[in-house]
């Protein structure tokens, strides 16, 4: 009986090591780097802030000039940033803890210096300026001692600039408004439900009353009765 054979193994023929590549000399390294940073510089900080800007101004002409509102042709105000408005024959909006910016002092709806009291729900000033602000709306307004105040009049935005109250907020300073420039509340109630921004989408937020929008048509109703 033969047994079976088997071939030897072939033996691998030595594998010959790559040439080295020469390291890139380090000019070429930084034309390279340099020509990135252009690239990059003329794409991120040129064309597309260009082509964002231009599709704002195309989409959204009025959002992308800052929502500015006009009256007789002058910019008055926008309808993103709040006015503190203390005549009693207008709307007034929510408090404003907005500071001077040279920090001398409070003032109101100040544009260049956005914030809040960032005072904590524990915090005493917190509860003290809250009661304060819900007597004032109260004597403002003609309302009794036990009224509910919109929780937006006694307590201040985070931005110190929402140019927005509640509907409520707004409903209730009719009969102020009314008395103050002799119209009946009936037609304040009816202007004021006019300029009501409904929710985003259907879904988001709260119906809202954008307070220098409601201030401007009182001004023009009141000027087409004189």
């Amino acid at each position: 009986m033969t047994l079976p054979t088997h071939p030897e193994p072939a033996i691998p023929e030595p594998l010959t090591p790559e040439p080295a590549t020469p390291a890139a000399p380090l000019t070429h390294l930084l034309r390279s780097a340099a020509l990135a940073a252009l690239l990059f510089t003329a794409v991120c900080g040129l064309a597309y802030p260009l082509l964002t800007t231009l599709a704002g101004n195309v989409l959204f002409p009025a959002q992308a000039t800052g929502s500015l509102l006009l009256r007789e042709g002058q910019v008055i105000g926008s309808a993103l940033i709040g006015q503190d408005f203390t005549t009693p024959g207008y709307l007034r909006g929510r408090p404003s803890q907005t500071n001077r910016t040279d920090g001398s002092g409070p003032q109101p709806y100040n544009a260049e210096n956005s914030g809040a009291s960032n005072w904590g729900p524990t915090n005493a000033r917190l509860r003290d300026a809250a009661q304060e602000r819900a007597v004032s709306f109260r004597a403002d307004n003609g309302l009794g001692a036990s009224a509910a105040v919109p929780v937006d009049m006694v307590t201040a935005s985070g931005s110190g600039l929402d140019p927005d109250v509640s509907v409520a907020a707004a409903l209730a300073q009719t009969g102020r408004i009314a008395r103050e420039r002799a119209l009946a509340p009936a037609q304040v109630e009816a202007l004021i439900r006019a300029n009501v921004t409904p929710r985003s989408l259907g879904v988001l937020g709260e119906e809202r009353v954008n307070v220098l929008r409601v201030n401007l048509a009182l001004d023009a109703l009141s000027a087409g009765r004189r």
